[in-house]
């Protein structure tokens, strides 16, 4: 509501401006007050006008005012302070748009345009940890802002299932373990499907190769210099066997590397994370990605061979503004292709991103992999099969990918540039964010032993390098444990042969509910200590708190023997009368009776702004999306229950004695479980009946 309000005041603006001052401006600039007392939307135009138009702000403002009118939808425009316009709006207007608008800033699928979303992107080999989640529960709320408002989106995850870090694996059984290739299909196969609360995650082959990179890592470190280097080159002829295809050794990395994945995608399910597509770096490799990338990086004088200086013998990509050549030696120039010929992250990523554009002229095989309740998620292969969706040729990508990763992006976007794809570069965004850490206390209850010293740390560092940090399955079976408990203390769900089954369903919700707001609540540039302790408490601003609010309104529902769509239902017939009567008298003492006398007084301030909340859903969803950040709507979720709470407090529904009024209270309640459910389930965060 409010958003659509906003626009239309904007266009006012707008062209009041091009008529009376003959500027046309692409858009007019607006606010939310930082107090309702100065209305629900101000702008600081005139500020922006004064140097142009040469005049005084205050000046401008008044004349914009004075112009402007009535525009449908609000009461008055003042002018405030030094040249800002405050707008006032129509409330019952504004409360009876927003009562019916239940799916009105919902667009409908692929209505907007293709994007493409990569996120989670884990090393398969090993067990994912704390850190992944928080890219994938980033990537996955995105993902589902977009669709809200109407793209098409399709979901990747980048598998690098050629890299050092599969290679260490390998090493690790081949050479540390001793074991045959039948020994690893073995064990990959014993490891079946997880079953939910089991407890048999430990089993899986993903948990086994944690350890044993851990210790292939300390290994390498291990012995004299001379056994050190013999490792070295191990680790470095196993993984160029990898790149290459086609030998013992690359099979094994491709059966312990797709063990791993599957595991990867079961620990996400459990999320309610899923993929459309996963590319995988060996198919780039050997469909020859790169070689058609490389042709047109030389051809448009991105790439060039250095023939002299620390680079002599590398391919290496021209910086902006450079105007190096192999005879003059740019020794900063990022290297792309080695001296010894093999290619770096940077160069494979650019012909992966090509193809993603649809600018590279090639295309994977694919192959369905990993079945979801309703579809299909494919994986490339060489040759796949006939029948498949399209993947690629996005108009938009975004990369949710770690902050320590923004040079190797912005190295892409320089080459696409670089090459004369300029709209590519443009709708091409890395989604960064800040590592995951463990408060102390948190590393304590995992069983970790912290130095004393360490204690009075705000945070402590994971490695999976060093085997220290947390499995993410791990902790959700931790967070449903200690949830389960919780439900259980508060003889929460139904009795009976369903007792069981509802409260562990019950457990799960709020756990996961937990998990992901306690993700989604910082913004993205900011270091996240998790604590099971704060990310469960039902109080402040967690998941749990919100998830409560729900099932608050829920029971006013139940204990008055109503619904919330009949709450709505009689309020629609009532202030459909208000209004009427209202437009018909045409007076101040009209508009006054009825449902307006329950938006105006101080005393009812605090249910206005809780409608004026509510009605931000649009607005709120639009700024999450243009940057690209979550946050905002998790901070709206939160500030929506939190004064629902209060109102709730302060104002007593189903014992109001005055008909019309309990009918209003119960429709402002109404309103708020509809956007909170609304709110929740892009955050990805289920709603239980009961808590």
């Amino acid at each position: 509501m409010v958003l659509e309000l906003q626009e239309k005041l904007g266009e006012a603006i707008r062209a009041l401006i091009l008529k009376n001052y003959a500027l046309d401006l692409p858009n007019v600039s607006l606010e939310t007050p930082p107090d309702l007392r100065l209305g629900e939307v101000a702008s600081p135009i005139a500020f922006e006008l004064a140097r142009r138009l040469r005049k005084a702000p205050k000046i401008i403002a008044q004349e914009i005012v004075t112009g402007l009118g009535a525009v449908e939808g609000f009461s008055g425009f003042e002018v405030a302070g030094a040249g800002y316009i405050n707008a006032r709006l129509d409330r019952l207007a504004a409360v009876c748009t927003t009562a019916s608008e239940e799916n009105a800033h919902l667009a409908a699928p692929g209505t907007e345009g293709h994007v493409l979303v990569e996120h989670t992107s884990i090393n398969p080999n090993k067990a994912a940890h704390i850190g992944h989640l928080r890219n994938a529960i980033l990537g996955d709320t995105f993902v589902r802002l977009l669709r809200a408002t109407g793209f098409k989106v399709d979901v990747q995850n980048y598998i690098d299932n050629t890299g050092v870090q599969v290679a260490d694996v390998v090493v690790g059984f081949l050479y540390l373990e001793s074991k045959s290739v039948a020994e690893i299909r073995a064990l990959a196969a014993d490891c079946g499907e997880r079953a939910e609360g089991t407890g048999s995650h430990t089993a899986g082959i993903d948990y086994y190769c944690w350890d044993l990179y851990a210790r292939t890592s300390q290994w390498y470190e291990q012995g004299t210099v001379e056994e050190k280097e013999a490792r070295k080159r191990l680790r470095y002829d196993t993984l160029h066997a990898i790149e290459s295809g086609g030998n013992e050794i690359a099979k094994i990395a491709d059966l312990i590397s797709t063990a791993v994945l599957r595991r990867h995608l079961e620990t996400m399910l459990r999320l309610g994370i899923e993929y459309d597509f996963l590319p995988r770096e060996s198919e780039i490799l050997h469909l020859k990605f790169w070689e058609a990338a490389r042709e047109e990086l030389e051809r448009s004088g991105v790439l060039y061979e250095v023939t002299q200086g620390k680079n002599a013998g590398c391919w290496v990509m021209k910086r902006p503004g450079s105007e190096a050549s192999a005879e003059e030696t740019d020794d900063e120039a990022k290297v792309i292709v080695r001296s010894n010929g093999t290619v770096t992250y940077v160069g494979k990523d650019i012909a992966y991103h090509l193809w993603k554009f649809g600018l590279l002229g090639r295309d994977f095989g694919y192959r369905p992999f990993f079945r979801y309740a309703d579809r299909e998620c494919w994986v490339s292969t060489e040759h796949g099969e006939a029948a498949h969706p399209h993947f690629g040729g996005a108009t938009a990508i975004y990369n949710v990918i770690d902050a320590r990763q923004s040079d190797p992006q912005a190295n892409v976007i320089q080459a696409l540039r670089g090459m004369g794809h300029a709209a590519a570069a443009d709708h091409y965004t890395h989604f960064s964010y800040e590592m995951v850490a463990l408060t102390p206390r948190c590393a304590i209850e995992l069983g970790y032993d912290v130095a004393p010293e360490d204690r009075t740390r705000p945070y402590i560092e994971v490695s999976g390098r060093k085997g220290f940090g947390v499995k993410a399955d791990d902790l959700i079976d931790k967070l449903i444990a200690a949830t389960r408990a919780e439900v259980d203390a508060r003889r929460t769900g139904g009795i009976g042969e369903n007792a069981e089954a509802e409260r562990q369903k019950i457990a799960h919700q709020i756990a996961i509910g937990a998990l992901r707001y306690f993700m989604l609540k910082y913004t993205r540039n900011s270091v996240i200590a998790f604590d099971f302790k704060d990310a469960l408490s039902f109080e402040g601003e967690t998941g749990p708190y919100l998830q409560y609010a729900v099932v608050r309104i829920r029971n006013i529902y139940r204990k008055g023997g109503t619904t919330p769509e009949a709450a709505l239902a009689e309020f629609a017939k009532q202030a459909g009368q208000q209004v009427s009567e209202s437009a018909s008298q045409r007076s101040t003492a009209a508009a006054r009776d009825g449902l307006s006398q329950y938006l105006s007084g101080e005393e009812n301030e605090d249910i206005w702004a809780l409608w004026l909340r509510a009605g931000r859903f649009s607005l709120v969803l639009e700024q999450s999306i243009a940057a690209s950040e979550p946050a905002f709507l998790a901070k709206h979720a939160f500030q929506l229950a939190q004064e629902f709470n209060n109102f709730y407090h302060k104002h007593h529904i189903l014992t109001e004695e005055d008909p019309q009024r309990k009918v209003f209270l119960l429709a402002t309640a109404a309103v708020v479980l509809r956007e909170l459910i609304k709110a929740l389930s892009l955050l990805g965060i289920e709603s239980p009946e009961a808590m």
